[in-house]
């Protein structure tokens, strides 16, 4: 693992636990009805999507041992390039639903590596 790895690991697994303590469960119509969450939701995604770009350039082997990221990618890509058109909000709170717990265990398991590693 590089040794910048671990970082980029720790701020996905924060951004996963934020998404997972004020995102999941919520209501469609609790979601839209949030304008904050919905832009601190985005922002959550773009920041976890960043992660992993920057982790897919200096470590691309420990990228691949994360579930699913390609298409975190183009969630990523939507919301950032994508601004102007419409955003799905049912497909967000989907992919949060579905992706963030295997996401965040994904994580969880390489930061383990990553200490027994580096001894962090």
């Amino acid at each position: 693992m590089h040794p910048k790895s671990p970082k980029l690991l720790e701020d996905i697994q924060k951004t996963c636990i934020f998404l997972s303590e004020n995102v999941e469960g919520e209501s469609i119509s609790s979601y839209l009805g949030d304008r904050r969450l919905r832009f601190s939701t985005e922002r959550s995604l773009e920041i976890i999507g960043e992660a992993l770009l920057r982790l897919r350039r200096i470590d691309p082997e420990t990228l691949s041992r994360i579930t699913n990221h390609q298409e975190i990618f183009g969630i990523r890509n939507r919301l950032a390039h994508g601004y102007d058109e419409e955003i799905n909000d049912a497909v967000i709170l989907k992919a949060i639903a579905s992706s963030v717990p295997v996401l965040q265990s994904d994580v969880t398991r390489l930061l383990s590596e990553a200490e027994a590693e580096f001894g962090e």
